[in-house]
């Protein structure tokens, strides 16, 4: 992905928000780096440096790497975004619900052999420059309406590509050399979810890369050998942001409340998430496609005021179960969700800090997710900080 996916990480106390940095940026022992399967778009990377060095991010330049094999997302393709979501809605009377931040487009160009990399745009200028005005030429003949300031965007990425040249490195190499080298522990961290994966999502209302375990290998260079623990992220209730099917979705005060007591705001586009019940059966997908480990659980807490809680088990399609999950979306939104419903545990759990601290009702929420999914929980999350993560072994 790139700056369309937007993860929130709270430590001390200080909230950050990260698009295309790596979540692992504040931790200064660490080594961040940005794989060629991300695309970078460069004004917005300096723009997320400049906000959370307002928050005391220091020295990040030091820490971060960049592939010379990432695609460029240009401002035009940012703009394209736009004009494609407008043409969609008045075509269609629907559109995807992008976050308008050029990704589609950029991937586009990648799959069609026209984009530019980072290794192009700092090698030789002249031909970059070249390049950049036939790939902006052809999305003119496109969109009539489309106007780019070609000089002044080409002045511009030429400014940039001096301040990340002491960044940028041969990623094969580096992954390489980190996991042939001395024993390091290799954390990758994947944008968006199963859901929104452009060949296994809820397509055609899914991102345009891989955000499922595929991409740790076609993102960085990594052999599938090395794969070691797959974390699996799940919330205790389900959310999506923008339109597509959603069969345990809650239109109703259930909704309303987990919206606003999680704060349900998309990190990039403020958006509205939409929210529902626990749906196992997209949960039980991901780790076919994933292969989890483990689970980390978040957001329990979100939960501790309501009286009931149901858990979708399985989809029906004509009063008959059905053992997959529908690739087609005019089906998707057809599914009737049979759940299985539990008592709240109507206690504050955010101070909870190990398992025995957690309500029983609780427990038993967590220990029904772990056997219908056949993967154990080995974190739960009830709060934003650090501290609120129970890790259970």
């Amino acid at each position: 992905g790139g700056n369309n996916a937007g993860h929130t990480v709270v430590v001390d106390g200080k909230e950050y928000d990260f698009h295309l940095f790596p979540s692992g940026i504040i931790n200064p022992k660490a080594i961040s780096f940005i794989g060629n399967g991300v695309v970078i778009h460069l004004p917005g990377l300096f723009e997320e440096a400049e906000k959370n060095e307002k928050k005391g991010l220091k020295d990040w330049e030091k820490r971060l790497i960049i592939s010379d094999r990432a695609h460029i997302v240009f401002d035009f393709h940012q703009a394209v975004d736009g004009l494609q979501e407008v043409q969609r809605q008045a075509q269609e009377g629907k559109n995807i619900g992008t976050t308008k931040k050029g990704i589609g487009p950029t991937y586009s160009s990648k799959a069609a052999r026209t984009g530019l990399r980072i290794c192009d745009l700092l090698s030789d200028f002249d031909e970059f420059s070249s390049r950049f005005k036939n790939l902006a030429q052809q999305y003119k003949s496109m969109f009539p309406s489309l106007e780019i300031d070609v000089e002044g965007q080409l002045k511009k990425l030429k400014g940039y590509a001096e301040k990340i040249r002491p960044m940028v490195r041969d990623g094969v190499y580096f992954m390489y050399e980190a996991l042939h080298g001395s024993p390091k522990k290799i954390l990758v961290e994947g944008a968006n979810a199963a859901l929104l994966d452009i060949d296994f999502g809820t397509y055609p209302f899914v991102t345009s890369s891989n955000c499922t375990v595929g991409g740790v290998c076609t993102g960085l260079g990594v052999p599938p050998q090395h794969v070691g623990d797959v974390y699996g992220v799940v919330k205790a209730y389900t959310t999506r942001v923008g339109i597509g099917a959603f069969p345990t979705e809650q239109i109703n005060e259930i909704g309303d409340l987990l919206q606003s007591r999680g704060h349900e705001w998309g990190v990039t586009t403020g958006r509205k998430r939409r929210c529902g019940w626990l749906d196992l059966v997209i949960l039980k997908y991901a780790h076919m496609i994933n292969g989890f480990t483990a689970l980390a659980l978040t957001k329990l807490d979100i939960l501790d005021v309501l009286d009931e809680i149901k858990i979708g088990v399985a989809y029906k399609l004509g009063g008959k179960r059905i053992p997959y999950f529908p690739a087609n979306q005019e089906i998707l939104q057809k599914v009737e969700v049979e759940y299985e419903t539990m008592p709240g545990w109507k206690t504050d759990t955010t101070g909870a800090r190990k398992w025995e601290d957690l309500p029983p009702k609780a427990q038993n929420y967590i220990r029904c997710v772990e056997n219908h999914v056949g993967v154990p929980v080995k974190w739960v999350g009830v709060g934003k900080s650090r501290e609120s993560m129970i890790q259970l072994f």
